[in-house]
């Protein structure tokens, strides 16, 4: 069944140029299967404009009454945005009060997966391993009781942008200060020794776990931003090179995490497995990068769920919350 779609790309973050190489490919596979696709870009000053090369109608931050139109004329919203002002809840609730079935995670599981603060509260709260950290709030002094190396980090973005590989104080002070340029939320984590795996889940009510796998950086020292995005940099190994029983605890993991965190759609948990063998969760990305060679489209290429595939389910499970949440009275 075609549908009638809106892909939103772009975003006011500094990761809006991988959401539009997500997008792109989002678009090429709806169409490909004959869907009508309506690309709506939103550029780094917060301006909304219908078509990735068109004029933007209004200097302001919200939609204006062409792109308002499209978005209450269409049948499913796929969201192809990244880290602050797309993935944390703010378009979500938009379209919430817009009232149309969008792809991915509502406004709670997309504000709380961003924040990975209060993230690994909830997880432990609800007895999933995940991460040690402290947090830094604005103003703080840099401190890590965990020794080095370790991580430092804004708290709400992604892409690994901001993050430092601390290796001593003077590391960490300016790893410290390059973080607070991103958030006023800062956090320091242990370095993990270990394998680091990531899993996709998707669905509603009844979510699927992929199979893991195994990132490989083949040149830096870390996962950092250009061992995600530079060809050649990273290699994944699916499945991951683990025991049938580590296999198993880190689907049970992203699926409780996923659950925990009220997410729906899809998401893709970044875990780690220690060298005891203890598997915890990282992160939980409710919009990862989306291109067909993305991670989370591979993870299930090799599970079974070809791209295309892939997009009509996530459309699917879109307007399937759609119908339910609106059968809920008020």
């Amino acid at each position: 069944m075609s549908r009638r779609i809106a892909v939103i790309l772009g975003g006011r973050s500094s990761e809006n140029p991988i959401s539009v190489a997500s997008a792109a490919s989002v678009v090429r596979a709806l169409e490909a299967r004959g869907d009508e696709v309506l690309p709506i870009h939103i550029d780094r000053e917060g301006r909304w404009q219908l078509g990735a090369g068109a004029r933007p109608e209004l200097p302001a931050r919200l939609p204006g009454r062409e792109v308002a139109t499209t978005l209450s004329d269409v049948d499913v919203v796929f969201p192809v945005l990244h880290g602050p002002f797309g993935e944390d809840g703010t378009v979500q609730g938009l379209l919430e009060l817009a009232g149309v079935p969008y792809v991915g995670a509502g406004v709670l599981a997309s504000a709380l997966c961003m924040d990975k603060d209060v993230f690994k509260s909830v997880l432990r709260d609800h007895g999933i391993p995940v991460t040690e950290n402290i947090t830094l709030r604005l103003g703080d002094e840099p401190r890590n009781p965990f020794g080095y190396p370790c991580f430092v980090k804004p708290a709400r973005l992604g892409s690994s942008v901001g993050i430092t590989k601390a290796h001593d104080d003077s590391e960490l002070a300016d790893g410290v200060r390059l973080a607070f340029e991103h958030d006023e939320k800062v956090l320091v984590e242990r370095f993990v020794q270990g394998v680091e795996v990531e899993v996709g889940v998707l669905g509603n009510l009844q979510p699927e776990a992929s199979m893991p796998g195994e990132i490989v950086v083949t040149h830096n020292e870390w996962y950092d931003f250009e061992a995600k995005y530079d060809e050649g940099e990273m290699d994944l190994v699916v499945p991951a090179r683990l025991s049938e029983e580590q296999i198993e605890r880190a689907q049970e993991l992203a699926v409780r995490a996923f659950v925990a965190t009220d997410c729906e759609g899809m998401a893709r948990a970044d875990m780690f497995v220690r060298d005891d063998g203890e598997v915890l969760v990282n992160e939980l990305n409710t919009i990862p990068g989306f291109t067909a060679t993305s991670v989370y489209a591979r993870l299930f290429e090799a599970s079974g769920v070809p791209y295309e595939e892939l997009l009509q389910r996530l459309a699917d499970h879109a307007v399937e919350r759609f119908e339910r949440r609106r059968a809920l009275r008020f």
